[in-house]
């Protein structure tokens, strides 16, 4: 049998950045960890998270390889075919320098389900199927207040958007909002706790896509 594979494209929060430690979190407490061995040798998970990531943006305080939407093509060029492509990202356009609103990074989001609805990267030249992931609400920060400074409430309002894009492209949606929380100790990077919930959590809805 063939094995499914589930490419996991996101940020640091895919990426598995440990709130309370300079260190990457270990592969089994970072939910994709968790994910890949949740599932059976049936599936190849595929971890592509990147600190900083934005969804369509050039960072200028960072190189423009933190562009979302430059990176994503080639990487599901890379490890096509690709039976699901789970997506998590918005978190990183929040940040102050961009000046967006909330719908320009709905619409950031948007063109990046559409890129992979039109990219063929799926089995027999067919779209990937989409997890559309809306990231955890942001508090109130220690670590990062001029980054995120007056960002809460935009965060709080891109469930709503994140909804419609994913009714929009017939996408499976889940908001980890209602799963997890923010650490307490940056206000950002869900901690290991919460990681392994949102593990759990994207096991079941795996599943259930692929009919398990």
């Amino acid at each position: 049998m063939t094995r499914k594979t589930i490419l996991c494209y996101g940020d640091s929060i895919t990426w598995g950045y440990n709130p309370a430690s300079p260190n990457r979190m270990a592969f089994d407490e970072r939910w994709t960890g968790l994910l890949a061995k949740g599932l059976d040798e049936d599936y190849k998970v595929i971890e592509e998270g990147l600190n900083g990531r934005t969804t369509i943006r050039d960072d200028p305080f960072n190189s423009s390889y933190k562009n979302g939407l430059k990176y994503l093509i080639p990487c599901l060029e890379s490890h096509k075919p690709i039976d699901l492509c789970i997506l998590l990202l918005g978190t990183n356009d929040l940040k102050t320098r961009f000046g967006l609103s909330t719908n320009e990074i709905a619409h950031g989001i948007r063109i990046l389900v559409d890129t992979i609805k039109k990219s063929a990267a799926g089995p027999g030249g067919l779209a990937p199927k989409i997890l559309l992931m809306v990231p955890p609400y942001i508090k109130k920060l220690n670590n990062f207040p001029d980054e995120f400074e007056d960002s809460y409430q935009k965060s709080d309002n891109l469930p709503h958007h994140y909804a419609l894009i994913a009714k929009d492209y017939n996408c499976e949606f889940l908001d980890t909002s209602k799963i997890i929380v923010a650490s307490e100790l940056d206000g950002v990077h869900p901690d290991v706790g919460e990681h392994l919930k949102l593990g759990n959590a994207v096991i079941e809805m795996v599943k259930t896509i692929m009919g398990n």
